[in-house]
């Protein structure tokens, strides 16, 4: 991320993510933005391939995939939109309150059931 607004968004992400356990940041090999959590990615951040505005993509359920893409805001994401995977309409601007959300969701979608455990506890007390 280099822009302003790529930026930006990198760190309301990083963010979100501080208050998920083992989540790792990587730079995969395409120049993408990557949080994991135990190798499974759950978000993947871009910008500059094919529009100024940077890409946010979050992984999904196809459920969660089809409700989100109704409400607006978001779409289907390039080549992995058929496994659920949604990207949010940065013209449209994020939602930054609903997304946090979004984003733990995919967390506990690509983490190990210890991991969900251990979230759901501490959401509980």
């Amino acid at each position: 991320m280099k822009s302003e607004l790529g930026l930006e968004m990198l760190e309301r992400v990083q963010s979100i993510c501080a208050a998920l356990p083992e989540v790792e940041q990587i730079v995969d090999g395409f120049g993408h933005d990557v949080m994991k959590v135990r190798g499974k990615t759950f978000i993947m951040m871009g910008e500059g391939h094919n529009s100024v505005l940077p890409s946010l993509s979050i992984k999904a359920t196809k459920e969660q995939q089809f409700l989100l893409l109704e409400q607006g805001g978001y779409v289907k994401t390039a080549y992995i939109g058929h496994h659920g995977w949604v990207s949010v309409d940065m013209e449209a601007g994020p939602n930054w309150d609903e997304l946090t959300v979004i984003i733990q969701e995919a967390y506990l979608l690509a983490a190990p059931k210890r991991l969900v455990k251990q979230v759901l506890e501490s959401v509980q007390n």
